[in-house]
C-alpha cells in the first residue's frame, strides 16, 4: 500500500480512490491523471498581498517589523508600505500615550475624560486600516503615510 503523490491519500491498485491519479508500480502517482482530469495544482506557498498587508496592522510593531524581515514579503512594495505605516501608526500612538500621561500628571487628572475618546479613535483607525488593507485599498494617513511611502 502506497500513498498518492498527487493528493497524499492512501492508494491501493492502479488508481488513487480520492483523486483518480494513476499509481505506478513503485507506489507513487504517475504524471498523468485518468479520465481527462487535469493535474491538481499544488497550493500556493505564502500569503496573498492583501492578507499580508492586513496582517501588518494586526499586532502593530511586531507584525510590521516581521513583514519587513521575512524574505518573500520584504521585496513587495505594497506590503512594505503597509508594514512601515503600521509601525509609524503605533509609534505615534505610543508617543501620544506618553504625552497624555505627562499632561495628565501635570494637570492633576483633568484629561481623564478626553483620553478614552482618543483611544477609541485610535482603535477605530486601527480596525479601518486592517479592513482597507484586506480589501486591497491603499489608505495613506496624513503625516505618516508619505513617510511610509518614502521608506517602501
Amino acid at each position: 500500500m502506497g500513498f498518492c503523490a498527487n493528493c497524499g491519500s492512501q492508494a491501493e491498485g492502479a488508481f488513487c480512490p480520492k483523486c483518480g491519479a494513476a499509481i505506478n508500480a513503485a507506489g507513487g502517482a504517475a504524471a498523468a491523471a485518468p479520465s481527462g482530469a487535469g493535474p491538481v495544482a499544488p497550493a500556493a506557498a505564502g500569503l496573498t498581498d492583501n492578507v499580508a498587508s492586513a496582517l501588518c496592522y494586526v499586532m502593530g510593531l511586531i507584525t510590521g517589523i516581521l513583514f519587513l524581515v521575512l524574505a518573500p514579503y520584504n521585496q513587495n512594495r505594497k506590503i512594505r508600505f503597509h508594514a512601515f505605516q503600521s509601525i509609524f501608526l503605533h509609534v505615534a500612538a505610543i508617543v501620544i500615550w506618553i504625552a497624555f500621561l505627562f499632561l495628565s500628571a501635570v494637570s492633576g487628572g483633568m484629561l481623564i475624560f478626553v483620553s478614552p475618546l482618543i483611544w477609541l479613535a485610535f482603535f477605530v483607525l486601527w480596525i479601518v486600516m486592517i479592513i482597507k488593507a484586506y480589501q486591497d485599498q491603499k489608505l495613506v494617513l496624513p503625516i505618516i503615510g508619505p513617510l511610509a511611502e518614502k521608506q517602501a
